[in-house]
């Protein structure tokens, strides 16, 4: 779904994750457009606070607090439903292994994808693969 300003947005288009522009606190737009599109591109790879918060010129401590403040999660939390959003379109979409998508994703392991998964959206990746499936088939 694309954001207001053409941009792509995010992968599943969840409104959720729409940032709150002009928070107290929080980001300027400039930077949470910034940020925003940097994470879009980027959140499938192994990324690190600090360079997070460069593309905002802010400090680590100051942008999770702003971060936090504009997106409703920290950047984690926010980088973590990226790759969820990708895991389960991938999950549904090809016949890739779930190891696969796991890496592909952003995920350390197989394991730790299950791990968050389940944690976050109630749901193994086979449960999920095996329900779209089924979906496809009604």
């Amino acid at each position: 779904m694309p954001g207001d300003d053409g941009s792509p947005g995010p992968v599943s288009g969840t409104n959720s994750r729409q940032p709150t522009l002009n928070a107290k606190g929080g980001l300027s737009v400039r930077s949470a457009r910034k940020v925003q599109e940097f994470l879009n591109e980027n959140f499938s790879r192994k990324l690190a606070l600090a360079e997070m918060a460069a593309v905002c010129g802010l400090s680590p401590y100051h942008f999770v607090r702003a971060f936090s403040r504009t997106f409703g999660m920290p950047p984690h939390q926010y980088v973590l439903e990226l790759r969820l959003d990708l895991a389960e379109k991938l999950l549904a979409d090809s016949r890739m292994t779930i190891a696969d998508i796991a890496h592909s994703s952003g995920f350390s392991s197989q394991s730790h994808f299950t791990t968050v998964m389940k944690k976050y959206r109630q749901v193994t990746p086979l449960q999920l693969r095996v329900g779209k499936l089924n979906a496809k088939v009604r």
